[in-house]
């Protein structure tokens, strides 16, 4: 939930307090639903369903890396590449003490002198070891890309960029505090992932674009969405038979105790599709305040084809996005697949690769869907243009022309040549012509043909 869409800080137009009140309404009333669902799903503190993974872990540097000595290589692992890791530990009972760790046998790694480590204590007082290697140290450098992004928001989108970090932050909190707590209970994963859903999108949108109508319109369309892409995961998890255990995790998570792993599935698709809901729901309703306050005088149908053109550029990209952030993260597994020379009929039947595709299609089917409906709501509440011209029912509104040429009514050009009108044939009286009153002769159009002229004008 990123990068906000409106341009200005402030209301882009002026609609009636009536249709606000409304609106306003019927966020609140979603808002509230969702919060009494909290309250009522709200995991407990005390959660039976945890267990510790592993050892202790420390921190660690690297203070020299040798060779194995030939006395402590294995017979039969002579020709094999064998390194020993003397590490610093830099925290805990052990601070400051040098330890060597486990022999790296044909390491897939390479350890320099200061490399940060994380190491796993063993506290079995006859092993031979007393830390083991667990993984590298990244945090220093996840948290200098953390401040890189952070820094790049806020430069370039200024109070509303730090806006949208706090509707980041926010939405980390309900996923840390409530999500993932709640579905280690064992509470079924269906309401969870929706509550979760409604609430980020009411939060973090308003926190991200500020409490305007144009957000609260864009917060309408998500939930909106939502309900649709819900129905269909429901729906096509259940026509494709997808267990949930496609992955080590899901075997392993159900091992911890009563946890809904096919729920898991359907939470994971809604939950990851608000991200692109979010992005496009915003740019649609923006995109249509935008065109009424550039536009005054356009008529809703003229507003609802722009933005349906933008739309459409954008769900273009939006999906293909949705299909590569799927193929990057499951790129291993189809190398694997291609590997095995399997064919594609059979790779796209394994539940892995079907539980992405399902994934993918729904998730880009509420994206469309979400084009056309939240534009017509901001649409419907933009209105139509406050400073058209009034036609009557069955005329032609007036075109726009350049200025008119009058000829002087005591001189009329004829083929002849110039002269009064005492020396010009009389010609029949005519009246003064109303230029937004058609002529009698002329057949009276549709009020849909009425409605193209405007908008040609």
């Amino acid at each position: 939930m990123g990068a906000g869409h409106d341009h200005s800080g402030q209301q882009p137009t002026p609609v009636d307090a009536t249709t606000r009140k409304l609106l306003a309404g019927a966020v609140i009333i979603c808002a509230i639903i969702a919060a009494i669902a909290a309250v009522l799903t709200w995991p407990s503190d005390e959660n039976e369903n945890t267990f510790n993974l592993g050892a202790d872990l420390y921190t660690g540097t690297v203070e020299r890396v040798f060779e194995c000595p030939p006395a402590d290589v294995p017979q039969g692992a002579e020709d094999l590449e064998c390194v020993v890791v003397q590490v610093e530990i830099t925290e805990g009972v052990d601070a400051g003490q040098l330890f060597e760790l486990p022999p790296f046998f044909e390491p897939r790694t390479t350890f320099e002198a200061g490399d940060q480590l994380i190491l796993a204590r063993i506290d079995e007082p006859s092993a031979p070891f007393r830390y083991a290697f667990s993984d590298r140290n990244r945090t220093s450098a996840l948290f200098l890309l953390a401040f890189v992004f952070a820094l790049a928001v806020v430069l370039l989108g200024g109070l509303r960029g730090a806006s949208a970090l706090v509707g980041l932050a926010s939405t980390a909190a309900v996923l840390g505090f409530y999500t993932l707590p709640a579905l280690l209970e064992g509470q079924s994963a269906l309401p969870i992932a929706c509550v979760t859903a409604a609430i980020i999108a009411v939060v973090a949108l308003y926190t991200s674009h500020g409490f305007h109508t144009m957000t609260t319109v864009a917060v309408l369309g998500t939930l909106l969405t939502l309900g649709l892409t819900v129905g269909l995961g429901v729906v096509f998890i259940e026509l494709t038979e997808l267990s949930g255990f496609a992955t080590e995790e899901s075997l392993f998570i159900q091992g911890v105790g009563d946890i809904d792993v096919r729920g898991l599935l359907l939470a994971g698709l809604v939950i990851g599709a608000l991200g692109a809901l979010d992005d496009m729901t915003v740019t649609q309703a923006s995109v249509v305040f935008e065109l009424r306050r550039a536009d005054p005088t356009a008529t809703r149908r003229h507003i609802f084809t722009s933005a349906m053109r933008v739309g459409r550029d954008h769900v273009a990209s939006t999906v293909n996005t949705l299909f590569l952030a799927y193929a990057g993260a499951s790129l291993p597994l189809l190398l694997l697949f291609s590997v095995g020379q399997l064919p594609v009929t059979d790779v796209a039947n394994s539940e892995l690769v079907a539980t992405e595709i399902v994934r993918t299609l729904v998730g880009s089917i509420g994206l469309v869907a979400s084009v056309p409906l939240t534009t017509w709501l901001a649409v419907s509440v933009v209105g139509d243009g406050n400073m058209a011209p009034t036609v009557p029912s069955g005329q032609r509104p007036p075109k726009r022309r350049g200025p008119a040429t009058h000829t002087p009514p005591d001189t009329i050009t004829s083929e002849e040549g110039t002269g009064t009108d005492a020396d010009q044939p009389l010609m029949q009286p005519t009246s003064e012509v109303d230029p937004g009153r058609p002529d009698a002769s002329t057949p009276r159009p549709s009020r849909w043909s009425n409605l193209r002229e405007g908008i040609d004008d």
